[in-house]
């Protein structure tokens, strides 16, 4: 049975581990409204060179124009598949990068991907991976906001570099999707080759485009991968933040829990020893 001592260091230990997650909530918070002004500031330029793209790709994705980005649009019949994962560097978040890592796991042992390459963003989705026998060529940890677009510019190049020269014939992105503080959906979903976008109110009006279609397609498509990576990746943080809010804030709720419990432990072995005590001092007098 531990003594009282034991108890009461017990609870000190717990009541520092509760401040410490309840800091870890706090800070978290902080950095989700940072991260979440973020996206709101990145997703009109993503919807609007989305707008841009969708009707002008349509007319290219049979492949048979002689245009040099053709080639993104075209489907394959190989199974050599590329991967960008975007996970997170520091754990204390719960299940937000193991859920995604093992996703993607299943999917590229189910699917029986052709040796895949996975380029990696963030420390917790290498660790994950290192263990597994699939080639990691690159993983990129400890990286400033600053920094981000140099590093996806660099990704999507190799990326694309890669798929026209047919030593991939499909590029996946996985990351996490922030939809609130209390809920990030694991995402895979195809990069390369372009998927053309339906849209269900299509504008029969004929558009004049200056200058020509191609030379626009030619110019943005890159951007428009690069636009794609990098607000998953802004979209990944947010949720990261999120999630480990939620975590931090059910951890200091169960160190309350778990201090009132040591707390009464405590008071009640304090009377049974001052019980016991009283008793040895009586049965001691009536001896006499």
């Amino acid at each position: 049975m531990a003594s009282l001592k034991d108890i009461r260091t017990r609870i000190d230990s717990v009541k520092r581990t509760q401040k410490t997650t309840s800091a870890m909530k706090m800070v978290s918070a902080a950095k989700l409204r940072r991260s979440e002004d973020n996206i709101k500031s990145a997703i009109p330029y993503a919807e609007k060179l989305k707008d841009i793209i969708s009707p002008l790709s349509s007319s290219f994705n049979d492949g048979e124009q002689d245009a040099n980005f053709v080639n993104l649009f075209k489907d394959r019949e190989g199974n050599k598949t590329g991967i960008i994962l975007i996970t997170t560097d520091r754990g204390l978040c719960g299940g937000f990068n193991s859920n995604l890592c093992k996703l993607l796991y299943r999917k590229l042992t189910e699917e029986g991907f052709n040796d895949p390459e996975l380029a990696i963003i963030g420390r917790k989705g290498n660790e994950f991976f290192k263990r597994t026998n699939y080639n990691i060529i690159s993983n990129h940890c400890g990286i400033e906001l600053e920094n981000y677009l140099s590093i996806v510019r660099e990704i999507v190049n190799i990326s694309i570099s890669k798929f026209e020269n047919n030593e991939l014939d499909k590029v996946f992105l996985a990351y996490n999707h922030f939809i609130s503080v209390i809920s990030q959906k694991p995402v895979i979903e195809q990069l390369l080759p372009i998927k053309p976008h339906n849209s269900e109110s299509e504008d029969e009006r004929e558009i004049i485009f200056e200058p020509s279609a191609e030379a626009i397609l030619e110019t943005l498509l890159k951007k428009y991968i690069e636009n794609k990576v990098y607000v998953s990746w802004l979209d990944t943080i947010a949720g990261e933040h999120a999630a480990r809010m939620t975590s931090m804030d059910a951890a200091t709720k169960n160190a309350g829990e778990m201090i009132d419990k040591l707390q009464l432990h405590y008071n009640r072995s304090r009377q049974a020893a001052i019980t016991s005590e009283l008793i040895e001092i009586i049965s001691g007098a009536e001896t006499l």
